[in-house]
């Protein structure tokens, strides 16, 4: 197998100049013999022939050494500049047409090697018996012409993808890249998502599909590698381009309870007009607290409102630090707060699902204040649901989703979710319910009924005017037994082979650890692997799980 190594692995430079100085040291001596005439002297034959021997020998040694480096370097590629464990590393595999797809999957193991052993290498120089012994797996492919396999896969399309393949141990990420001008949009992406299913490989997330070099869904793309790699303060590739929002209302909603506590948002927009479907997301650029940047500052005797210019932007230097990871103890004394700017990385943005229509005249969020294990708050929830005050501005902006929108038809939907996931089914009840759709079946799950469940009055008054049909929900911290979503939901198996029968399309909200994986199974123990795959084909089964 040929693996590409991202960065070039560097030779064992100390061999190379020891085998230079011991082979001059013994030509020198050859050269002063054969200057004083003895060179074919009887003793001078037996000095040249150990000399050659000892020449041999150290270049040889030297070049073993060099050998036994380098040869590691190229079979490890990444893996070998990490600390990780070199027996588990998380394979990157792309195909590529253009470069595109061979560009972001060099990016993806440049992110992760600090974290992770990798191997980099390409989709058509790997067979599925390779794939099979691998545990974890990002997949980076474009898609050529209608919907093709890059050319450089096309041997392995042909040798493998014919028919399922035993990849149970598998587990995937998928980043996509196509254009929706063509009719046959990501059609290799998909079709290698639907092969690894039915080999039995099993999805760390959710496919990502990127239209034409969409920056949001690489944003997004990110956000799924860092939660792999357990460090979530990555800065983003490619910045939001954020629009000015005003935070103007935040309730606690879950007064009391084991969780979390839960807040409910709402915002408004500084400039203009802004507009979106039910099912798309938003992303937030988080700021630290102006007493964490006050304590930064006094601490280096800092000026907060000295005015830095740096990109075409000026701003003073509290303003710069508040959006930016703070330098550590030490590296920023003696600078100047230009050199300080200069050198900052922006915080990385945030995603929540949306919970409203652009009809209630706000944008709201659902969002749980996060916390560390030492105590420190979430950068994001913290921000939203603390530091920033009401009134304030919020750096904002709207990603569409279309993979969550709604069905344009009436067809009956089953709303699945969990926790904060009821934001996003929440949207698609107010979008529906606007347009006069009533057949919903609702299943939801949190910790306990009297404090855990969110806009209980509106949905309660919805399902009693017939707006939503039917209610199922599962409380994991009430009685003895610990009741979730999914059980909810296996209970009513019958019930969602009628609905599935009757044309309805599921839609999943909430947690991709536990909930997500819980109902993917129930659905197929319902209706079997294939008719699962048949709905997600026919977009009736669709997730925005995190």
């Amino acid at each position: 197998m040929n693996v590409t190594p991202v960065a070039s692995p560097r030779p064992a430079w100390g061999n190379v100049v020891l085998c230079s100085l011991l082979g001059a040291l013994v030509l020198g001596l050859m050269a002063w013999h054969a200057r004083e005439g003895e060179w074919h002297s009887p003793g001078a034959s037996r000095w040249w022939w150990a000399s050659a021997v000892l020449l041999a020998w150290v270049g040889f040694t030297g070049w073993m050494g060099w050998h036994r480096r380098e040869r590691p370097s190229r079979r490890n590629a990444l893996a070998s500049s990490t600390h990780a464990p070199e027996t588990d590393p998380v394979w990157i595999v792309f195909a590529t047409q253009t470069g595109t797809a061979g560009q972001w999957a060099r990016q993806t193991a440049q992110s992760l090697q600090a974290h992770v052993a990798v191997q980099l290498v390409e989709l058509g120089q790997i067979d599925a018996a390779t794939l099979a012994r691998a545990r974890r797996v990002l997949f980076v492919v474009s898609t050529t012409g209608e919907g093709d396999a890059p050319d450089s896969a096309a041997g392995f399309v042909t040798r493998c993808m014919r028919a399922p393949q035993a990849l149970a141990a598998l587990h995937y990420g998928l980043l996509a890249l196509g254009d929706s001008d063509y009719d046959n949009f990501c059609g290799f992406g998909r079709a290698l998502q639907q092969w690894l299913q039915q080999s039995g490989a099993t999805p760390l997330f959710d496919a990502v599909e990127v239209d034409n070099g969409d920056p949001a869904a690489l944003r997004h793309w990110q956000h799924h590698l860092a939660l792999l790699s357990g460090e979530a303060e990555w800065p983003d590739w490619q910045a939001p381009d954020y629009q000015r929002w005003q935070l103007t209302e935040r309730t606690l909603l879950n007064h009391g309870s084991s969780g979390g506590p839960c807040f409910h948002l709402a915002l408004r927009p500084l400039d203009g007009e802004s507009t979106w479907q039910a099912g798309d997301l938003v992303e937030i650029g988080p700021r630290h607290a102006s007493s964490v940047i006050d304590a930064w500052l006094a601490a280096r005797g800092l000026d907060g409102t000295a005015n830095v210019e740096h990109r075409g932007r000026r701003a003073p230097l509290g303003d710069w630090l508040a959006a930016s990871h703070l330098p550590e103890a030490g590296h920023a004394h003696g600078d100047t707060p230009q050199q300080i700017v200069a050198a900052l990385q922006a915080l990385p943005h945030r995603e929540y699902s949306i919970a409203s229509v652009p009809s209630d005249g706000a944008l709201h969020l659902l969002v749980r204040r996060m916390q560390r294990a030492d105590g420190s708050l979430g950068i994001g929830s913290g921000w939203l649901t603390q530091h920033a005050g009401v009134g304030g501005d919020i750096a904002l902006r709207i990603r569409a989703n279309p993979g969550f929108h709604m069905p344009a038809d009436e067809r009956p939907l089953v709303l699945i979710g969990n926790g904060t996931g009821l934001a996003g089914l929440r949207a698609l009840l107010k979008a529906r319910i606007e347009a006069g759709r009533s057949r919903h079946w609702l299943l939801f799950g949190e910790r306990e009924s009297t404090r855990d469940f969110y806009h209980r009055d509106e949905i309660m008054n919805w399902h009693q005017q017939g707006w939503i049909e039917r209610i199922d929900l599962a409380w994991s911290r009430e009685g003895d037994t610990r009741d979730y979503v999914q059980d909810r939901l296996r209970a009513r198996r019958d019930v969602l082979r009628q609905w599935v029968g009757q044309g309805a399309a599921i839609y999943v909200c909430g947690s991709l650890a536990g909930m997500a994986p819980g109902v993917d199974a129930v659905m197929r123990e319902a209706l079997g692997d294939d008719a699962v795959e048949r709905l997600r084909e026919q977009g009736r089964y669709r997730r925005d799980v995190y």
